[in-house]
C-alpha cells in the first residue's frame, strides 16, 4: 500500500516521511515537557521538594542525550521504523504507568529513567536520520522544520497540560500522553518506508543514477563508539560539543524545566506561564525554520554566534526584568526566536566535518552533549532555588554560557569529510 502511495506521489512523497517525522518529534516534545508542568502539582499532591523533581527532569534529560548516538546507530542496523515503533510504544507505557506512583523513586524510575531512554529514540537524530536518508536538496530547510517541531509540541501540548494539571491534577496529564503516544504507533507502521529505494524511489532532488551510502551493518553499539573514537580526534567534535552543552544548558534544562515554576514564585498562575512558554514556541517555529534556510545559504558558524548572543543577552534580562506581560512578552519573542534555531548549522557543521554515513552518529554524540548541559541545568536551577529560594543566580549563570558559546562557535573550522571507516 505504501508503494502504491508513493507512486503517487513520486519523489516528494519524502514530505509525507518528513510529515509523520514532523509528528513524531511533536509528541516526543510534549512528553520531555511534561516535567515543567509537572513540578507544582506534584509538590502539592506528594510534597516532594522541587530539587526531587527536578532530579528526575534532569535525569530524563540526560538519558534521553545519551541514547541519541546509539539510537542513529541502531536506525541504520535496526531500522528507523521499528526504532520508531518501539520508542513511542515504551513512552506510551513510561507515562501510563506513572499514575500509580506514590514514592519518589516511581517519578524517577517512569519519568527519568524509562521516559529519557524512550524519547531519546524520537529526538533531533532521529529527524537528521530521516533528512538524511530522503532529501539531497534542501536539507537545512527540512532539518529546521523538523527541530521546529520541538516547539510546536511545546506550543499545542503545555497549555492544554497545564489546564488539565489546574483543574484535575497531574494524573490526566500522564494519562493523556500515553494515549497520544500510543495513537501514533500505527501511523508510524502504515506511512513511514525504511528508505527511498525500498518504494522504487530516489531522495527529493537526486538524480536518477543517485547512489546513497551502503547500509551500516555493524554491531549498533560498535558503530557508535566508532564513529565517535574518529570523531574525538578533531577540533570541530569539541568545539560543537560545547556549544551543544550551553545550548541545552540554556534551553531544556533551565527554561524548559523551571520557567513554570520560576512565574510561580513571581505569582504568575500555571496555565499564564505555560501560554508564554506556547508563545516562545510559536516564536520557534519561526525562528528554527528560518535558520534551516539561512543555514542552506550562509556561514553557520556565524550563525550560531549570533543565536547563542541573542540568547544569553535574554537569560541575563530576565531576572532583572519586573515579570510584567510587556516585559515577559519581550523575553518571550527574543529567547523564543532562537530556542533550538542553533540545530540546523550545528548538523550542517557535523556533516561537512564527519561526512554522510558517521554525521548522524556522531551528531547524536553532540546531541548528548546537549542534553548533558540540559541535565546540569535543570538540576542545578533546582537545586540554586532550593537553598536560595530564588532563581536569579540561576538566570544569571546561564546568561554567561550562552555569550561564550557565542565566541566558541566561531573558533570551528571548516573542515573536508572524514574519510568513511570500513564496517564488518
Amino acid at each position: 500500500m505504501t508503494i502504491a502511495r508513493s507512486r503517487r506521489f513520486g519523489q516528494k512523497y519524502a514530505f509525507v516521511v518528513v510529515a509523520i517525522a514532523f509528528v513524531a518529534l511533536l509528541v516526543g516534545a510534549g512528553q520531555r515537557a511534561a516535567p515543567g508542568v509537572l513540578i507544582v502539582p506534584l509538590e502539592q499532591a506528594f510534597g516532594w521538594g522541587r530539587d526531587v523533581t527536578s532530579l528526575s527532569a534532569a535525569i530524563g534529560i540526560f538519558l534521553y542525550g545519551l541514547v541519541g548516538p546509539f539510537a542513529a546507530a541502531l536506525m541504520q542496523s535496526f531500522g528507523v521504523r521499528r526504532t520508531l515503533i518501539g520508542a513511542l510504544a515504551l513512552m506510551s507505557v513510561a507515562s501510563g504507568a506513572s499514575v500509580w506512583m506514590t514514592e519518589p523513586w516511581h517519578l524517577v524510575l517512569s519519568w527519568g529513567v524509562v521516559s529519557g531512554l524512550a524519547t531519546g529514540c524520537v529526538a533531533v537524530v532521529f529527524g537528521a536520520t530521516v533528512i538524511n536518508r530522503w532529501f539531497v536538496k534542501h536539507r537545512g530547510l527540512m532539518m529546521g522544520i523538523l527541530t521546529a517541531s520541538t516547539a510546536t509540541g511545546t506550543l499545542i501540548f503545555l497549555p492544554g497540560m497545564a489546564a488539565l494539571a489546574e483543574a484535575g491534577g497531574w494524573r490526566p496529564v500522564v494519562i493523556t500522553i500515553s494515549a497520544v503516544c500510543l495513537a501514533l504507533v500505527p501511523l508510524a507502521w502504515w506511512l513511514m518506508p525504511e528508505r527511498p529505494s525500498d518504494i522504487g524511489l530516489v531522495p527529493y532532488g537526486a538524480d536518477p543514477d543517485h547512489v546513497p551510502p551502503a547500509p551500516l551493518h555493524a554491531n549498533p553499539l560498535k558503530a557508535a563508539f566508532g564513529a565517535l573514537q574518529r570523531a574525538v580526534r578533531t577540533r570541530n567534535f569539541w568545539f560543537l560539543f560545547a556549544t551543544f552543552f550551553i545550548c541545552g544548558f540554556t534551553t531544556n534544562g533551565l527554561i524548559g524545566t523551571h520557567f513554570i515554576a520560576l512565574c510561580s514564585d513571581q505569582g504568575i498562575a500555571e496555565v499564564r506561564a505555560a501560554g508564554l512558554l506556547a508563545m516562545m514556541g510559536l516564536f520557534d517555529l519561526v525562528g528554527t525554520t528560518a535558520s534551516g534556510w539561512l543555514t542552506d545559504r550562509y556561514d553557520p558558524r556565524k550563525l550560531l554566534f549570533m543565536y547563542y548572543g541573542l540568547r544569553g543577552a535574554s537569560l541575563i534580562f530576565l531576572p532583572f526584568s519586573d515579570f510584567s506581560i510587556y516585559s515577559l512578552g519581550i523575553f518571550a519573542v527574543f529567547y523564543g526566536l532562537d530556542w533550538i534555531a542553533t540545530v540546523p548549522p550545528t548538523l550542517k557543521l557535523a556533516v561537512e566535518s564527519f561526512g554522510e554515513r558517521d554525521a548522524p552518529i556522531v551528531f547524536g554524540w553532540i546531541v548528548a552533549g546537549h542534553q548533558l548541559g540540559a541535565a546540569s541545568a535543570a538540576f542545578m536551577a533546582g537545586a540554586v532555588r532550593q537553598a536560595q529560594g530564588s532563581y536569579f543566580l540561576a538566570f544569571l549563570v546561564s546568561g554567561a554560557t550562552g555569550i561564550v558559546a557565542a565566541v566558541i562557535a566561531l573558533q570551528v573550522r571548516k573542515a573536508k569529510a572524514l574519510p568513511v571507516a570500513a564496517t564488518a
